[in-house]
């Protein structure tokens, strides 16, 4: 039934595991995989501990870098289970947007993707990119959570 995953990924623990989840899923239901990072641009005001420490090129450059070494890893674990993988990094403010138009764009069939579960106030301040991907999209989401 699903033949076309979309893997948003920030490289974070919780997202690999998610992308190695997608990875055995795929190998065994014959699918092909295409693993996404989008990364924000650069806030002069900002929460985010990489901004706050960086000007506007360190933290370019160490985010692309970032997102190049998460989407190297993922093809390479992708190859060694023989399963078709692409890869694709986006810099954008809407994440959960970018998340399904390339779903959209490639035909995904299944969004994969972690949540870190954040409840109550947490979820409120900080937001959550996977439950914005639940609320709008019209593809498939399977949410990968370890607790």
């Amino acid at each position: 039934m699903f033949r076309n995953l979309l893997v948003p990924t920030d490289g974070s623990p919780l997202a690999t595991l998610a992308v190695d989840a997608a990875i055995a899923f795929a190998r065994e239901t014959d699918a092909k995989i295409t693993v996404l990072t989008v990364t924000e641009p650069f806030h002069l005001l900002s929460a985010d501990v990489e901004q706050l420490g960086s000007t506007r090129e360190e933290y370019e450059a160490i985010s692309r870098q970032h997102a190049a070494e998460t989407l190297a890893a993922a093809q390479v674990k992708a190859e060694r289970a023989g399963v078709p993988c692409a890869t694709d990094q986006v810099r954008s403010h809407e994440v959960y947007r970018v998340i399904i138009r390339k779903a959209e764009e490639i035909g995904a069939d299944l969004i994969v993707m972690a949540s870190h579960g954040r409840g109550g106030v947490g979820a409120l301040i900080i937001g959550s990119i996977t439950a914005k991907v639940l609320t709008h999209s019209t593809i498939p989401v399977l949410v990968y959570r370890k607790e």
